[in-house]
C-alpha cells in the first residue's frame, strides 16, 4: 500500500532531479515514463516499481488526464526491473504450515484459555478457507467495525449436493477488494478441523452476536482478535513446539500449497485464495509433488 500510494511522490522527486518542467509531468509521455522506470531499475524490487507506475497511472485517470503509452516497451522495462532487482528485495521462500504442523500447534495451545481458543480457531478458519489473516482479525483493539469486520451473525450453514454440511462466512469486505463476499469451509479430520475449533471458541468465549467473530474474554469484557495478538501468540506456540514461526502471508500461502498438493487445479486454487496474479508460485515449495499429476502420460484429471 505504501509503495502504491507513494508512486506520485517518487515520480515528482525524479522529475525534480531531472529538471522536468511541470507542464511535461501531467499528462506525462512515454519517453518520460520509460526514463522513470529505467532510473528505478536495480534500486527497487520489480513489484515496487510496478506499484509506483500504477500509482501514477491511477492519478492520471482520477484527474481525467490522458494515459497513452507504449505498452510493449513498458512491459519489457518492467520485466527488466524484476530481473535486475537487488538481492535484498527478493522474497525468500515462506515458512509454511502443513496439516501435520498444525497438530503440534494444537497440542501446545491451551484451548480452554480464551485467547488460545480464539487464535487457534482463527488459524484453522483462515487455513482451510485460504484467507488473508487480516480478513478475520482487526488492526488494533479499538478498530472493530461491524460494517467492515466479520461477526458471529455472519455465519450460516448450508448443505452441498452430496449432503456435506458447509459453514459459510459473509465477509463484509475482502482484503483485496472493497466488496463483500461469502466464503466457506467444511469439516476436516484431526486437530486442525475448523468446525471443532470454531465450536470450542464459541463455547469458551461466547463472542457477541454482532461483535468480532474471534473476540475473546478478557477481564470481564471481550477483546477483538488483533493481527498482532494472533501472530505473537502463534510465534510463542511455534517456539514451544520447535517449529519456525510463520511470517507475513504464510497462512494464506500454506493453504494454497495444501490444496495444490491435493491435486486441486491451479486455476481453482487461484480463485479460492483470491490471488490476483501468479505471484504465489514464487513462494511455493514441493514443486515436484505439485506438478507430478499434471505431467503423467495419462493425467488422472481433466486438463
Amino acid at each position: 500500500k505504501e509503495s502504491y500510494g507513494s508512486g506520485q511522490l517518487v515520480f515528482h522527486i525524479f522529475c525534480d532531479a531531472k529538471s522536468i518542467p511541470n507542464r511535461d509531468r501531467a499528462p506525462t509521455n512515454s519517453e518520460l515514463i520509460s526514463m522513470f522506470i529505467s532510473t528505478l531499475t536495480g534500486q527497487y524490487s520489480g513489484s515496487i516499481v510496478a506499484n509506483h507506475l500504477q500509482g501514477i497511472c491511477t492519478w492520471h485517470i482520477m484527474h481525467r488526464l490522458d494515459w497513452t503509452h507504449n505498452d510493449t516497451e513498458i512491459e519489457a522495462l518492467l520485466k527488466a526491473t524484476v530481473t535486475l532487482a537487488p538481492t535484498s528485495s527478493k522474497c525468500k521462500p515462506q515458512e509454511l504450515y502443513t496439516v501435520t504442523v498444525l497438530g503440534p500447534m494444537h497440542d501446545n495451545l491451551d484451548l480452554t484459555d480464551p485467547a488460545g481458543a480464539a487464535v487457534f480457531a482463527c488459524l484453522t478458519t483462515t487455513f482451510w478457507y485460504t484467507a488473508h489473516v487480516g480478513e478475520f482479525t482487526v488492526p488494533c483493539l479499538d478498530s472493530f467495525n461491524s460494517s467492515l469486520h466479520v461477526k458471529p451473525s455472519d455465519i450460516t450453514h448450508k448443505t452441498d449436493q452430496g449432503g456435506l454440511r458447509v459453514t459459510n462466512f459473509h465477509l463484509p469486505r475482502m482484503k483485496l477488494a472493497l466488496l463483500s463476499k461469502d466464503v466457506s469451509w467444511v469439516q476436516q479430520q484431526g486437530p486442525s478441523d475448523p468446525q471443532a475449533t470454531l465450536l470450542n471458541h464459541i463455547t469458551v468465549n461466547d463472542p457477541p452476536l454482532n461483535g468480532h467473530l474471534f473476540a475473546y474474554k478478557h477481564k470481564g469484557s471481550h477483546h477483538p482478535l488483533t493481527k498482532s495478538k494472533f501472530t505473537t501468540t502463534l510465534s510463542s506456540v511455534a517456539k514451544r513446539a520447535g517449529i519456525k514461526p510463520i511470517q507475513g502471508h504464510g497462512v494464506w500461502i500454506s493453504s494454497t500449497l495444501k490444496y495444490l498438493l491435493c491435486n486441486v487445479p491451479f486455476d481453482v486454487v487461484k480463485i479460492k485464495g483470491h490471488w490476483v496474479s501468479d505471484t504465489f508460485l514464487v513462494y511455493l515449495c514441493h514443486h515436484t509433488q505439485i506438478l507430478a499429476p499434471y505431467i503423467q502420460v495419462s493425467p488422472p484429471f481433466h486438463t
